[in-house]
């Protein structure tokens, strides 16, 4: 059966954001061994565009080595770290001055959870979600293991893949409160601002993990409520690191380990060793060139720019996500786990007495990359009655099409006959 949706009652694309300028961005589109395929695959990691790369290869030839005043190559190098904090600033909506640079979103969360974890013992407690990608739950709970401090779970509706409330696992002895402002196997968006009041009544502090909002929507830390924020630049276009954001007041009151020459400033005694300046370069050539595409060449500043451009993009997406759902519905086989209020463009399928591994294979068969497996999510996963197998990931993205949602549904209609 080949099914695909149809275009005279699915909704139309908001036309604000310029898709074909955006995708003409992208070489691995239109060039190479990707050229072709339908790229379901973004939660996974972004595709980069043409200016990302050429900002990383200027900075990589610049011979840019340590950060001072003296030299040019000095200043250079310490104009593309504080230009780095000040685009991520931008982007998360949050100081640059308490922007931290790690290896990866995973290292820069346990080490948070390891210098938190310091001043806990007995009788102190954490909350996690099995909403959360395992990066957000294993810190955590690795770091309330060596401390004896407890965990507490705030578990989430299998059906509709919204969480509990959380006034049933905090209490005055809540010293951190971890959650996702998006799983990244069901899209589901959480109430977020909701949560964090409430662990603010007890006086927890809040870590959000912005890793899979960042690439479809406006991330703001203080509407947030978030104490501590954290995010991935490939997820929106960068490089591979991780991104940790708080207010520099609170990074002030941390002490994480450190070399003994290394600085006693903020955010830089955060920092182990020497930052990727060429990554960090083209952290900020993402954030530019996500703010390029702010509606009708949009003024101001470059937050508001990017606040104009992610709306665009989210306005996409969500047009997308309507549309894909109306021709899935369609399939009687096909089913798409949970039914938030809120999502980003992200859904988890299943396929009637098909494996996920099998319908990953047959959907490139038609050229349609949709990853299977529980991504890391595992206890959401498992919470879900997934097992460790979980199922397939669709992820649309700023580059997604009509046509690349009509193939993605005729394939799956094919293994319906």
């Amino acid at each position: 059966m080949d099914a695909a949706p149809d275009p005279e009652t699915a909704p139309h694309v908001a036309p604000a954001l310029d898709l074909g300028r955006l995708r003409s961005a992208f070489p691995a589109l239109h060039s190479g061994p990707s050229s072709g395929l339908v790229r379901l695959d973004g939660p996974g990691g972004s595709l980069v565009p043409q200016e990302v790369a050429d900002a990383i290869a200027a900075a990589m030839t610049a011979g840019m080595c340590q950060r001072g005043a003296l030299t040019s190559v000095e200043q250079l190098t310490e104009a593309t770290t504080t230009g780095a904090r000040a685009a991520m600033g931008d982007l998360l909506g949050t100081d640059p001055r308490g922007v931290v640079f790690g290896r990866s979103m995973t290292a820069l969360t346990f080490d948070l959870a390891r210098c938190l974890g310091a001043d806990w013992g007995p009788g102190d407690e954490v909350v996690v979600t099995r909403l959360d990608h395992d990066a957000n739950i294993r810190p955590w709970v690795t770091a309330a293991a060596r401390s004896g401090a407890t965990v507490r779970w705030l578990d989430f509706d299998p059906e509709t893949t919204e969480l509990h409330d959380v006034a049933g696992v905090l209490n005055e002895r809540t010293r951190v409160v971890a959650l996702t402002a998006a799983s990244n196997l069901f899209g589901t968006r959480p109430d977020v601002a909701a949560i964090a009041a409430a662990a603010h009544e007890v006086g927890a502090l809040v870590h959000v993990d912005a890793v899979h909002l960042a690439a479809h929507d406006t991330v703001d830390r203080a509407a947030l409520g978030a104490d501590l924020i954290s995010c991935s630049p490939y997820k929106f276009f960068g490089p591979h690191l991780g991104v940790l954001a708080a207010d520099p007041d609170l990074l002030e009151t941390l002490h994480p380990d450190k070399l003994l020459p290394s600085t006693e400033a903020v955010p830089e005694r955060f920092e182990l060793g020497t930052l990727p300046y060429e990554q960090l370069a083209g952290v900020t050539g993402a954030v530019d060139f996500i703010a390029s595409f702010a509606p009708g060449g949009a003024g101001g500043t470059r937050r508001e720019r990017l606040v104009a451009a992610m709306g665009a993009i989210a306005a996409h997406e969500q047009a997308l996500l309507s549309r894909l759902l109306i021709g899935l519905d369609r399939l009687t086989h096909v089913r798409v786990h949970g039914s938030p209020a809120a999502r980003t463009p992200t859904l988890l399928l299943q396929v009637d007495g098909v494996e996920p591994r099998a319908v990953h294979e047959h959907l490139v068969g038609h050229g349609v990359i949709a990853p299977a497996g529980s991504f890391y999510a595992l206890e959401a996963s498992r919470h879900a009655g997934l097992g460790d197998t979980g199922g397939v990931r669709v992820g649309l993205s700023p580059y997604t099409t009509h046509d690349d949602l009509d193939r993605l549904v005729v394939g799956l209609g094919r293994l319906g006959c």
